[in-house]
């Protein structure tokens, strides 16, 4: 069975695709974003994947690719187009290769015209795919950078995206309006620049009067893409305060696919033993009635019920890390929303809660054997 996602940037508008092969759990991700680098790892790890692939459908001008990172933290090999011209990538993709995720794969198509090194990737029983800028829904990619040519995103698009077949799913790169998906059938029909009678000389005339700015990271994004995201520092090449916060230089915690700092209950039992353990806040954000029922509670933790959290934040210290508590994990989650809302930087859920920490055999206080 196919495993299917569909992710979004909302900065950049871009599609991130996750494919993945249930028997073998091998999985590919196409373009995927350099600042969703945790966002995608953690899917990947929550549905029991191994990322074997990243795919870029080209050089991207308007974001930074999440290859590089994603490689450093899956080892996922780096793919993309020969004609791309780029540093650090594993596999440069001819038209016609195949790309394998178990038993399943994606067939590279060269379909350049948007720039020179574009490709589009089509699911195995072509039943999906997944066209980059090239073809948008009712719309194309722009022609006038990058080696771009309308007459080539012209023929690109219809002898080898609308000649598959009509029920054939199409996944773009982006969209502007909250659309997701097209087929071959309506794209066919109904896209105003490439669709119904529309020939190569309408088309081209409408394409070279555009007179679209430059996308506004281009300068940017270019450079980062043809190195496939690698950073030319520790901080995020879009020179923003950097991919990781200092959320994570006080404990070994992971981010859930939820965007949650999380931390295993024997990792924090083991942080807390630590010389400098004593400097991190526990907070419980059960009711007043579980803080002693039978799960106990930890020792040295705070009682701050989650109805009260919000309004009484400012009696924590939010220069120390904090840990939230509760039953199952799911108040606590709430909870460090709220405590980042407050100001807090360093925040991290008890995953699993009480019950987890009880289920690892961990010391409590005032609970039931």
């Amino acid at each position: 069975m196919l495993i299917f996602r569909q992710l979004f940037d909302p900065t950049s508008s871009t599609y991130t695709y996750l494919l993945g092969d249930s028997a073998s759990s091998d999985a590919v991700l196409i373009d995927p974003v350099f600042e969703n680098e945790r966002r995608d790892a953690a899917l990947v790890h929550e549905l029991g994947l191994r990322l074997v692939a990243t795919l870029d459908t080209h050089v991207h001008a308007d974001h930074v690719t999440g290859a590089w990172l994603l490689k450093q933290r899956c080892g996922s090999q780096i793919m993309l187009a020969q004609a791309s011209g780029v540093q650090n990538a594993d596999r440069l993709l001819q038209h016609g290769d195949r790309v394998m995720f178990g038993q399943r794969f994606v067939e590279a198509r060269a379909t350049p015209g948007h720039t020179n090194s574009c490709l589009s990737y089509v699911l195995d029983d072509q039943s999906k795919a997944f066209t980059g800028d090239c073809l948008l829904i009712r719309g194309c990619g722009r022609t006038d950078f990058q080696q771009g040519s309308a007459a080539r995103l012209y023929h690109s698009v219809h002898e080898q995206i609308l000649s598959l077949p009509g029920a054939c799913l199409l996944y773009p790169g982006h969209d502007y309006r909250g659309l997701t998906v097209t087929s071959v059938d309506e794209e066919r029909r109904y896209n105003p620049r490439l669709g119904g009678a529309v020939n190569e000389q309408d088309f081209t005339g409408y394409m070279n009067n555009l007179g679209l700015p430059h996308p506004k990271l281009m300068d940017v994004a270019v450079p980062a893409n043809l190195r496939c995201g690698e950073p030319q520092s520790p901080l995020n090449p879009m020179s923003s305060a950097g991919h990781h916060s200092g959320n994570v230089d006080w404990a070994p915690l992971t981010c859930n696919f939820g965007g949650i700092w999380e931390i295993q209950a024997p990792l924090l039992y083991e942080r807390l033993a630590a010389k400098d353990g004593a400097d991190i806040q526990l907070l419980d954000v059960r009711e007043p009635e579980e803080f002693s029922d039978v799960l106990g509670h930890l020792h040295g933790a705070r009682l701050l019920p989650l109805s009260e959290l919000a309004s009484r934040a400012a009696e924590l210290d939010a220069s120390r890390p904090a840990v939230t508590i509760c039953r199952s994990g799911a108040r606590s989650a709430q909870a460090t929303v709220l405590l980042q809302k407050a100001g807090f930087q360093r925040v991290a859920n008890l995953h699993g809660g009480m019950l987890r920490w009880r289920a690892e055999g961990l010391p409590v206080e005032a609970g039931a054997l």
